[in-house]
Formats: structure tokens, sequence, C-alpha cells
């Protein structure tokens, strides 16, 4: 049986380890110590479990999108992770994050945020804990997600601005781990997607896993089968995405697409397809593949949505992709916005412009018309209005 899952070590295959400053050595080390342990203790499930039920909403529903059905001749399902509490599926990891931040005795809790969602699903744990919060946000991201900016304000935390580099989610990342070096004995940095030094991208996936855990026991009560026939979600770094397989990953028969941001097309040089430009290297903490110039500076990459503008991909991810466990795919601009002006007109749910990017896909595929397929909604569209408004001239 082929392993997709972390090694000791912190690999997944070629990808992955902990590639990070002396400073830092001693908080990754203890939370790679103490992560497993601590998230297998039964008092903390039970929080976590309440919390995911009493405060997320969670199990979020299982949705057969009869109108997109229709259109594209197959049975299409959306994993509704756009009703969690805070609008997207960032608030599953956070809940997680910070009941372990609380166990490890930290005070203090940083965040990087793109579009927002992230930010403002720490904003909110760290609101419901009484923990003090500061999320990073590239001073781009601040300006075109305004709305999520004033959530994570409203909520008591402190935005930075990153003003380095093309401020966006790279830049933010940055300045978080500059300040987790100068802070390194009472901050818990939360990471948002599946990226990151060991263990983040493995204790990432496993609190994203609710997803798929979810989606098994719903397929089968409504199809009597617990696996579809394709899995589809949106990648920047990776979390709905691997939160969305992580439970499908050993049954080889479904098939998983994970659908990246080609930006203005895949060879503008205004791009985020990582697979398909990228090379491998190591960014902020571990070896992944990512997208450099041939003497390996960092490129920046570029998308409509503030989420996947990222110009990496999680470890796992990257792994799956290099075994072709999944298949890594992208989608321009343009036929993600169209995917999520036809879900409205269609389903009456308007996509975040990340999750609109795994919808356009099904555009591009062949059905017979016998297959079940699960699209991982990943976010509502509300903080993409503006964009949509603009993009439509609505």
């Amino acid at each position: 049986m082929n392993n997709y899952q972390v090694n000791e070590n912190g690999y997944y295959g070629d990808f992955g380890g902990a590639y990070i400053p002396e400073m830092l050595y001693p908080n990754i080390e203890y939370l790679r110590q103490h992560y497993l342990n601590i998230m297998h203790e039964p008092a903390f499930q039970a929080e976590f479990q309440q919390l995911l039920r009493d405060y997320v909403g969670r199990p979020s529903p299982l949705f057969l999108a009869e109108r997109l059905s229709e259109k594209y001749g197959t049975t299409v399902y959306l994993k509704r992770e756009d009703l969690n509490h805070t609008g997207a599926h960032k608030i599953n990891n956070t809940v997680g994050q910070i009941l372990l931040a609380e166990r490890l005795g930290k005070k203090r809790i940083i965040a990087e945020t793109g579009a927002g969602q992230h930010g403002v699903a720490t904003a909110t744990v760290c609101a419901l804990k009484g923990i003090e919060c500061v999320v990073y946000m590239g001073e781009v991201d601040i300006e075109r997600q305004a709305p999520n900016v004033a959530r994570m304000k409203m909520m008591g935390a402190t935005v930075i601005p990153a003003t380095s580099g093309s401020k966006t989610l790279k830049d933010a990342t940055n300045e978080a781990m500059r300040d987790w070096i100068n802070n390194p004995l009472d901050t818990h940095y939360i990471i948002g997607s599946v990226v990151g030094p060991h263990p983040y991208p493995d204790m990432v996936a496993r609190f994203q896993s609710v997803i798929s855990e979810e989606t098994r026991k719903q397929l089968q009560e409504k199809t009597g089968s617990e696996t579809p026939d394709y899995v589809l979600a949106c990648v920047g770094g990776g979390s709905n995405a691997m939160g969305m397989f992580y439970h499908f990953l050993d049954d080889e028969q479904v098939k998983l697409i994970a659908i990246e941001a080609a930006g203005k097309g895949v060879d503008s040089g205004e791009s985020a397809a990582t697979t398909l430009l990228g090379k491998e290297g190591v960014l902020h903490g571990s070896r992944s593949i990512l997208m450099q110039t041939p003497d390996g500076q960092v490129v920046e990459p570029y998308s409509i949505s503030a989420g996947l503008d990222y110009p990496g991909i999680g470890p796992q991810h990257a792994h799956l992709f290099k075994v072709k466990r999944a298949e890594y795919v992208s989608i321009t601009d343009e036929e993600a916005m169209q995917a999520g002006l036809l879900c409205a007109r269609l389903e009456g749910i308007i996509p975040a412009i990340e999750s609109a990017h795994a919808l356009a896909y099904l555009e591009k595929m062949n059905f017979t018309g016998k297959e079940t397929v699960v699209v991982c909604l990943s976010g509502r569209g509300d903080k993409d209005l503006a964009t949509y408004m603009k993009f439509f001239d609505l």
C-alpha cells in the first residue's frame, strides 16, 4: 500500500521537513513531540468535537446540486464548508490549534492571512478563548478584503500590514515568521494551511480531515457508498483540499483533483499554477514545489482570488502530485469567475472565488452520467462581492 502520510522524520516522500532558523527549533521541536499526544487526549477530543458541533455548526451539509448535476450530466454534490461559522473551512483548524495552544501554555497567537478567512477564523477563536491575537496581512490583500479586516478588528485582533514584496500572502507569512522568531516563548503561530515546517502540514491536515470524514458518512447515507468517483477542491497552500482528500487517499479508485489558480493564463507571467510552473525547493520551512526563478528566488504569484495566490503548495500535495495520486490542474480568473456566477444563478449559492476555481473544472470533465462527484465548496462569496461586482459590472 502506498503511504501518503508523513513519516517519523516529517517527510512525505521527498517533501516536508523543518527548515527553520535555530531560534525556532525549541518551539517546533516541542510542538512536534507533543502535538499527537495532546490531540489524542480524550479531554482535547471532547472539547474539539463539542466546539465543531456547537460553535462551528458541523457537520456541514453535503448538498445534491440538482441543477449543476443536470448541466454536467452527472451527480454533483457540494460539501458546504461555506456554511461554517465565519464562512469557510479555516475555522476547523483554528479551533483545533487554539485548544493546542492553550494546552502548551501560550498567551499570544499570531497568524498570517491572504483572503482574510484564516485571519478571521483565528481572531474568532482568540476572542472565544480571551487570548491576544496578531494577524499579518499583505497590504494589497487588506485593500481587496476590507470586510474581513473589519471583522478581525471587531473581534479585537491587531492587523499588521505586510509592506514588502508583492504585499500579499507570501509576505504576510514572512512577517509572521519574523514575529515568531522574536517571541518564541509565549507565542503560538497558527499557520492557516498545510504548509510550513513539520509538524504543521500534518497537524493542519488532521484538523481539516473532518471534511472528508463527514463526507464519507454522508455519501453512505445518500448513495449507499462511502466513496465517490471524483473529489474536487481548489488548492493554494492546500488545506481545504487536504481535508477533502484525507480520508480518500487510500481508496485508489477515487480520483482526486486539485485545482490551482492559472490567473491570467499559465504562461502569462501572472499565475499561481504551482505544480505546472514550479520546481522543488524550500519555502516557509519545508521542502515542496514552488514557483522560482532559475537562481532560486521566489516568483510573485498572481490570482484574482486572494486565497490562491501562494507561490508554493503544501509538502503533502507536492508528494501526491509527484506520485500521481492526485491530479493537479489549473483554472484561469475568467473561468473561475464565470463558474462562480453560474453557481449563483443555478443553485442560489455564491461561492468564494477560491471555491469557484474547483467548480470551473467541471466544465473540462467528461462524464458518462453514472459518476458521483464531490466538490469542496470551501468558502462563501460574501468577502468577494466587490471583486464579483467589478468583474461582471453588477
